[in-house]
């Protein structure tokens, strides 16, 4: 009796002492560095934290508002030696640089085990994939130009069906603002006026033109009349917008939108996170038009996490551990439910998604509409002097000749 009771003791003691060396050395920590700060972008990435967590990691949230801001931040600290373990960056040329120096570390194994290259888009695929080598995780999937409507707005305005064409997305505009209302919600910042300028492009000059624009900077394309069509109907838009919009952040248009204060809003389908958090429904309090027309060009880009070249053996192991929790199919769906976006896998399944996100996965699978956004075919420098013109031409009285020959400079090489 005595022994079984000694034998009881030193079980319990072992097991104790087991217990707490496994309470002292807890998994892996990941430092997460993100610009997802908003309602909806918030709670999406709450999402992947917790998965993180349940899969016996630690995450670390380092979130800075904006994705300028972020990008800098990640950037610097690389180059200072202090890398996170995990950023945010876009699906775009914006971690380029950092591959080129040999600063990113690779996720091979997991591309090929879950075959990125023939279940994800095209335009991706040309942007995460360097050299025969994967450098960044994807998350999502964003269409960039999404026409967001108050349900209310347009029924206070008298618009009893969805426009089909610019003249008609006019008409609509004019209408809003005869009824006292905000007709199109903007943020006055100059990636927002990008998006503006997208749009126009997309849905009034087409697949051919955006491409010879953006992707092939064809200057006779840039000369030709019908881009400066695209460049006319992009000013006209300023004349919808209301007095307090320069420097507006996104989220605060969105909310216009869901207040039905205002009637549209172009914007990317995070927007839509932010309608869900306010608890409405497409097809309910908005809508959503991913284009004017069947043959509008859908222009994709997303979210990715890069993973910082090291050789410490605890960040390669938080790095791996959060490679695979991100890369699951059930993690992706949360995320992207809550953060308006859809999965970035042309397999992916749409069952629970709503109304927009079904809409966007089919036309995703549509090979005639998937191409990049201007970040995707763009230097970041090109990028940024594109901006630049458009920001300028949007703000001021520059002639629509000089904004046209400003551009085709800016492209030239």
């Amino acid at each position: 009796m005595y022994g079984t009771r000694r034998w009881l003791l030193c079980a319990w003691l072992c097991a104790s002492a087991a217990s707490a060396a496994s309470a002292a050395s807890p998994g892996p920590t990941a430092e997460v560095i993100h610009w997802w700060t908003s309602g909806g972008e918030s709670a999406a990435v709450k999402q992947v934290a917790q998965a993180y967590r349940d899969a016996g990691g630690t995450w670390v949230d380092t979130a800075i508002a904006g994705g300028d801001q972020s990008r800098a931040v990640t950037i610097n600290r690389i180059i200072g030696g202090n890398p996170p373990t995990a950023a945010q960056f876009n699906t775009s040329k914006q971690f380029l640089d950092i591959i080129e120096e040999d600063m990113l570390g690779t996720v091979d194994d997991v591309a090929r085990r879950d075959h990125w290259d023939q279940v994800l888009p095209a335009p991706i695929v040309d942007v995460i994939k360097v050299r025969g080598h994967w450098y960044a995780v994807p998350m999502n999937l964003h269409m960039l130009t999404w026409i967001w409507y108050s349900k209310a707005a347009f029924a206070k305005a008298g618009i009893a069906r969805e426009p089909a064409s610019m003249d008609e997305l006019f008409a609509d505009l004019d209408k809003l603002k005869a009824a006292g209302l905000i007709p199109l919600a903007h943020g006055g910042q100059a990636w927002q006026e990008n998006l503006l300028f997208s749009m126009v492009l997309a849905n009034l000059g087409g697949r051919d033109l955006y491409l010879k624009v953006i992707r092939d900077r064809d200057q006779a394309a840039i000369r030709s009349d019908a881009f400066r069509k695209v460049l006319v109907a992009f000013k006209r838009l300023q004349a919808y917008v209301d007095p307090a919009s320069p420097g507006r952040n996104w989220n605060d248009a969105t909310a216009l939108v869901i207040a039905g204060r205002a009637g549209m809003q172009i914007m990317g389908d995070w927007a839509k996170g932010e309608f869900i958090a306010a608890g409405q429904a497409p097809g309910r309090q908005f809508g959503c038009l991913p284009g004017l027309s069947a043959d509008t060009p859908y222009l994709i880009q997303g979210d990715v996490f890069v993973f910082p070249k090291t050789i410490e053996a605890g960040t390669l192991r938080a790095q791996k551990l959060l490679v695979d929790v991100v890369a699951k199919p059930a993690v992706q769906r949360a995320f992207n439910k809550l953060k308006g976006s859809i999965p970035v896998r042309l397999d992916a399944d749409d069952s629970g998604f709503d109304a927009c996100a079904r809409q966007g996965m089919a036309i995703l699978r549509d090979p005639r509409r998937p191409v990049g956004v201007p970040e995707i075919y763009l230097s970041p420098d090109q990028n940024g002097a594109l901006q630049d013109v458009l920001t300028a031409f949007w703000n001021t009285d520059m002639p629509v000749e000089r904004a046209q020959n400003s551009i085709a400079s800016a492209l030239r090489y």
